[in-house]
């Protein structure tokens, strides 16, 4: 069932999405060369709670970790490890805050230290891909609109478009209804309505689509072993237009 949530309901989820997103500017300094996802994923953890906030994916079906951190050919759901970041990967850093039960939902995508020209764009098209998608966040637009944008576009450019992994509702818990790929047809499935509060999260990648898991039974990467980006903001549906509630100012 989808929810429609209350000007109280968002003005919580908004104080929720301002933490994880002060946060992942501070992330901006703290990866570099050297450090290791698990203590990425320890820093993460002592900011959320630091800020009075709680880490909403520990324990969620399982995950023991505050973070998703995802090097390289891992598309999402990376365990973090004491895998020591080099020169030229690219991580995904994914986390949820749950802020008096408000919780917001946000990945974003690092170069460690200087990265290849073809990796640098990966991430401006996967970025971009993502602004697409929000612009499309219209009441009455459906959400194959979003789809349709992002697959037009990251494909336009030559990248895969991963299709197991969905956008999603999101509020007082983590995942809810509508889910929906990043790939569709224009026109198509869930009409938007205003107080619906979503994410959309489309993960690009400089090769195929096609996604493996590991024996984990968590993290997915690429079967090509190609490189993939993330990006993902928590949204709400207004009648002026999409608002973003996990902005990180510049």
């Amino acid at each position: 069932m989808i929810t429609l949530k209350s000007t109280r309901e968002i003005e919580q989820m908004k104080e929720s999405g301002a933490i994880l997103a002060g946060i992942h500017k501070q992330l901006r300094e703290f990866i570099v060369p050297g450090v290791t996802t698990k203590e990425i994923n320890q820093f993460v953890q002592k900011k959320i709670e630091t800020a009075g906030a709680t880490a909403a994916q520990i324990g969620f079906e399982g995950y023991e970790f505050a973070t998703c951190t995802s090097v390289n050919d891992e598309i999402c759901h990376g365990f973090p490890s004491k895998y020591r970041l080099k020169t030229g990967d690219v991580l995904k850093v994914d986390f949820c805050v749950d802020y008096h039960g408000a919780i917001s939902d946000s990945c974003w995508t690092y170069a460690v230290g200087e990265i290849t020209p073809e990796h640098q764009a990966l991430m401006d098209v996967t970025k971009e891909a993502l602004m697409l998608g929000i612009e499309q966040a219209q009441v009455g637009n459906r959400v194959g609109d979003i789809g349709h944008a992002i697959q037009t576009y990251a494909e336009g450019k030559g990248y895969g478009v991963v299709q197991d992994f969905l956008a999603h509702g999101i509020g007082p818990t983590i995942h809810e209804e509508p889910f929906f790929p990043h790939f569709g047809v224009a026109g198509k499935g869930t009409r938007l309505k205003e107080g619906m509060t979503i994410t959309i999260e489309p993960m690009i990648t400089t090769g195929t689509w096609e996604a493996g898991i590991d024996g984990n039974g968590w993290t997915a990467r690429t079967l090509d072993g190609s490189f993939c980006a993330q990006y993902e903001h928590s949204i709400v549906i207004t009648k002026e237009g999409p608002v973003i509630m996990t902005e990180q100012e510049a």
